[in-house]
């Protein structure tokens, strides 16, 4: 294979356990980056000529590099997925009953670029780098060697496609794919939209903080915001809550809301609120609507570390407007899927929102990803969900 070599002390961070190499990083003098297409593999060297292991190559990305070995003997090919993926697989069968998971979870299963759902038999798969894309058959021919699925559909239309130069593309590539595949979650019942919804058409991650939210729910008025396709009001019906309000901006996915409803046989009120979730909250406020849950879960308001700033807005604004909402006594849910928001910086915003509106709040629960969703604990770009419940109430002069 060719070579890449670092820069001095380049090394550092893949001695320690990280699988990324910068563009910043190579010695385009002694390895020109532009001699390779992407998608190659090759092997790292240290400046002084010492081999780390072998990457995949991106010559055009600022992550340029992606080590999938650290031998020059074991390269990425269709033995090496099958194993990796056997390793994957048992890990999510040491920890669910049943085969409703997210299978491949990228750099933290060793396959980075990578990422699969599991719908028991139908797979939905996402390739998001050149590396993973060159070797899209293997893949294929892997997952039906170990987990030998009905069907699988390739969900090729994430934004990282663009930024590795890549098509976007939504194909069935073995058996059939319904437009809705079900799933149980915490013994609830769903659809979930593959070809048309969001990502792979489900949200595995905050299966544990769902679970953790259906005890406060029974005989209660419940609101979840951002609801898509009701993860967590639907679980909160099931749980025996009497009234729960669904806002989301997406009129298809409501439509699921209310099939994924009639599933689990609910019978108390359910209110969907179609439209922007901003205005749709500040309308619950003018009626002077309280609820005992307020679920709060907004897609990622900071895609990029320079969308910070006015992404934390955007966090105050959501969680103030929930937090007028949240009944004398009731849980705010406070979650956020973006990596580049710390936990105790959300914290920070909703004690913030506490003070502004003479709130006395208490945190009762960190939640993270679940166990489907591995944190690799040498890359902190894989822990990226939280999920923080606080007890809300008056300011009692605190």
């Amino acid at each position: 294979m060719s070579v890449i070599r670092l820069k001095g002390q380049a090394d550092r961070r893949l001695r320690a356990g990280h699988q990324w190499i910068y563009s910043n990083e190579v010695n385009t003098d002694a390895t020109p980056l532009k001699q390779f297409s992407a998608g190659d593999q090759v092997v790292v060297e240290t400046a002084q000529g010492k081999p780390l292991g072998v990457a995949t190559i991106n010559p055009n990305t600022l992550i340029c590099g992606r080590l999938v070995s650290r031998s020059i003997d074991t390269v990425l090919n269709k033995s090496t997925l099958i194993h990796r993926l056997k390793i994957a697989l048992s890990l999510r069968e040491m920890v669910y009953p049943e085969s409703y998971y997210r299978l491949v979870f990228g750099d933290s299963d060793g396959l980075s670029g990578l990422v699969v759902d599991r719908f028991d038999d139908i797979l939905v798969v996402q390739i998001s780098t050149a590396g993973m894309e060159r070797l899209k058959q293997e893949i294929i021919e892997a997952l039906q060697d170990v987990v030998k699925p009905s069907a699988i559909l390739m969900k090729n239309d994430g934004k990282m496609r663009n930024i590795e130069g890549l098509d976007t593309y939504v194909e069935e590539v073995f058996g059939h794919v319904p437009e809705v595949v079900y799933l149980k979650e915490n013994d609830v019942l769903f659809q979930a939209p593959v070809w048309d919804g969001q990502k792979t058409g489900w949200f595995y991650d905050h299966r544990e903080n769902r679970k953790t939210m259906q005890g406060f729910c029974s005989g209660k008025r419940v609101l979840d915001v951002f609801s898509y396709v009701g993860g967590w009001g639907v679980q909160a019906a099931s749980a025996g809550a009497t009234d729960v309000t669904f806002i989301d901006a997406s009129e298809s996915a409501l439509e699921h809301v209310d099939a994924n409803l009639a599933l689990n046989q609910y019978e108390g009120d359910a209110s969907l609120m179609h439209g922007d979730a901003f205005d749709a909250m500040q309308s619950l406020i003018d009626d002077k609507q309280r609820f005992d849950v307020v679920v709060m879960d907004p897609p990622a308001f900071i895609a990029r570390r320079k969308d910070i700033k006015a992404g934390e807005g955007a966090y105050h604004r959501a969680n103030q407007l929930a937090m007028r909402l949240v009944a004398k006594g009731g849980v705010l849910v406070s979650g956020s899927c973006s990596m580049h928001l710390e936990t105790s910086r959300l914290h920070d915003i909703v004690r913030s929102n506490s003070r502004q509106l003479e709130r006395f709040s208490q945190l009762i629960y960190r939640g993270t990803q679940a166990p489907d969703h591995p944190v690799h604990p040498a890359i902190p770009e894989t822990e990226y969900l939280k999920a923080l419940f606080y007890r809300v109430h008056n300011n009692m002069g605190l």
